[in-house]
């Protein structure tokens, strides 16, 4: 097993894997293939799911004979890797620049609590001098 799994190192097939587990939270292999796009082969996940969890991905634990499995690495770290990858691959590294992008987009409607909180960031990162 991996000392330290690298997400940007999963295939596209383990990558939606991953994502749907991290959106159920848990789940079993029909669980899996259920919330797959396309017409997944179940013998094909169930592989996957062993080859993730070799990786260092994925754990398991047993319920009522069957496999459960549930993310290695914690959802708050997952996202601040995906992000970084978007970032870099993207947007050059620039934070602004993806948050004025995702500001930009036509059919971006901020609820007056989320224009709040940012507006609420940009004054504290000012006070900061960042």
């Amino acid at each position: 097993m991996v000392d330290k799994p690298k997400l940007d190192e999963l295939t596209r097939r383990e990558r939606q894997i991953i994502e749907v587990i991290y959106r159920i939270g848990k789940a079993s292999a029909a669980e899996v293939v259920d919330n797959l796009p396309g017409e997944p082969n179940n013998a094909t996940i169930r592989t996957i799911l062993g080859v993730l969890e070799d990786k260092g991905f994925l754990r398991h634990e047993t319920v009522k004979g069957r496999y459960i499995y549930y993310p290695t690495i914690p959802l708050h770290q997952a996202r601040r890797t995906a992000l970084n990858q978007v970032l870099e691959t993207f947007f050059k590294g620039s934070e602004a620049s993806a948050v004025i992008s995702i500001l930009k987009k036509s059919d971006s409607d901020l609820s007056k609590d989320d224009a709040e909180m940012i507006l609420e960031l940009i004054n504290k990162s000012r006070k900061e001098g960042r």
